[in-house]
């Protein structure tokens, strides 16, 4: 039996096997990295960590217990501001810089002056002022 007899009969079944092994080999790499990062992940979630959410809020986080999974991660995403969130709703860890620039506090922002409300009797007068304008 010759090469191109061979070929012909068991070819399809070679092309077949060698790509069930890489499929296998790459799927096990995949897994393989995706377990390094969520442990990775884990090691750096300790308190003072800024994390990122799925819900795309960034925080701080307050308490994490990295032993058990299902007790709920205390996150700050506001001063004063602590929300519990599940472990899985931690998407990554992010560096400061990494972090948009985030708005000034509320105390070095400008003071703007609001709307003056007037009252009932206000607005009788300034009405009774118009109409005699008029």
């Amino acid at each position: 039996m010759d090469f191109a007899t061979f070929f012909a009969q068991y070819g399809l079944f070679l092309i077949l096997a060698v790509l069930l092994v890489f499929m296998i080999l790459n799927t096990r790499k995949r897994t393989a990295k995706m377990k390094q990062e969520q442990e990775q992940k884990q090691r750096d979630t300790v308190p003072g960590a800024r994390v990122l959410l799925q819900g795309g809020l960034y925080g701080t986080i307050v308490e994490f217990d990295s032993e058990d999974l299902d007790k709920p991660a205390r996150v700050e995403i506001a001063p004063g501001t602590v929300i519990d969130v599940h472990s899985q709703a931690i998407l990554r860890i992010v560096d400061t810089s990494a972090v948009a620039d985030e708005p000034a506090p509320l105390d070095d922002q400008p003071v703007v002056d609001e709307p003056r409300v007037e009252s009932a009797e206000e607005t009788r007068a300034r009405l009774e002022r118009d109409d005699d304008q008029k």
